[in-house]
Parts: structure tokens; sequence; C-alpha cells
């Protein structure tokens, strides 16, 4: 089972320690709120934002059970929801070695955060395209009697596709978004492609 022991300074509190937190105080509602709005928007689960938030906010790892009243969520929904942001390395699992459940706290580094979760998913996606538009380029020049300009517009497609892998593999070794090559593939280079022609 994957997790580690709590080596965070201070041991978090046990079960009969832990202060009720109650209701989330309006400043944490609003935050918990807003960044799963934003998670929403690019296409997660909102509420994976939400527990995300949540453990942030409050800088102690957290019980499934307590994460389920803060929120008011289910017992099953939270428990795919921590899978998925371990899976995604968002969260941690903790355990102090007199504990008997496992507490969650939140990844605070932002910028692997954001890492982490794009080469489990966008990466993986964009790959795929890529991989389909170079397969769609071979058939259509096997195919024969596709004109030019369609195949050079598949070209682009094909291209644009290769510079967005580039740029997510370089994002994730670097931290750095290169979107150069991106922008290039943008351009219109018609006029090249006549010269070419000639």
């Amino acid at each position: 089972m994957k997790g580690y022991l709590w080596t965070g300074g201070e041991s978090p509190p046990g079960p009969q320690t832990l202060p009720a937190q109650g209701p989330l105080q309006p400043w944490e509602t609003m935050a918990v709120e807003a960044v799963g709005n934003v998670i929403e928007f690019w296409g997660f689960k909102r509420n994976q934002g939400r527990v995300w938030a949540l453990l942030y906010l409050r800088g102690e790892p957290l019980t499934a059970g307590e994460i389920e009243r803060e929120l008011d969520l289910s017992k099953g929904g939270v428990s795919m929801l921590l899978r998925d942001l371990e899976r995604w390395g968002v969260i941690q699992r903790v355990r102090q070695p007199s504990d008997t459940v496992w507490r969650y706290g939140a990844e605070t580094d932002l910028v692997r955060m954001v890492t982490h979760v794009i080469e489990e998913r966008e990466a993986g996606f964009v790959a795929r395209i890529r991989a389909d538009l170079a397969e769609a380029r071979r058939l259509a020049q096997q195919a024969g009697g596709v004109d030019t300009e369609r195949l050079q517009r598949l070209e682009k497609m094909a291209t644009l596709a290769e510079h967005v892998e580039k740029a997510i593999r370089l994002f994730i070794k670097t931290a750095r978004l290169d979107v150069g090559g991106v922008l290039s593939a943008f351009r219109d280079d018609s006029s090249g492609a006549r010269k070419k022609a000639r």
C-alpha cells in the first residue's frame, strides 16, 4: 500500500486530540469552491479541486472521514477522489506509527503538482493524437489522388501535434513551457510551400 510515515516536524494530532473543525469558514468555502470551479473548467471533477484545496489550506493531513465531514461528501465519493488525486501525485498518504488510519496531505509544490497532472493526463492524450494524425498522413499519402493543399493541411496538423507533445515533454522535464514551435506551426507558410514547388 502506497504512503509513508509522517516525518514533518510535530506529529499530526491523533483522532482523540484533533479539534472539531465544524463547517468551513466563509473564506475557506470561497477558496475551496473557487479551486473546484477552476478544476472543473479544466475538465476534471469539481470535487477533486475542492479536496486538494481543503488539504492545502489546512496545511496538515486529514483522514478520509474528516474530508467527508468538511466537504459534505459521501464515503465512496471521497475514496474515489483520493485514489485519483494520489495517482496524479497531488496528494500524499501519510500515517504516524501510532495511528491506525491513513491521512492525506496536499502536495505543496505547485509546479511539481501541475507537472504530475500534465504527465499523467495531457502528455498521453497528446501522444495519441500525434500518432493518429501521423497515421492519417500515411494513409492519405498511400491512397494517392489527394490534392497537394489537403496533404499540406494534414501535414500542418501533424506538425502542430508533434510540437505540442515536445513542449509538454520539455515542461515535464524542466518546468519551462516553450511554445515557439507550437506557434510556428500555426503560421501560414503557403508562400514557403509555393517557393518549394517552383
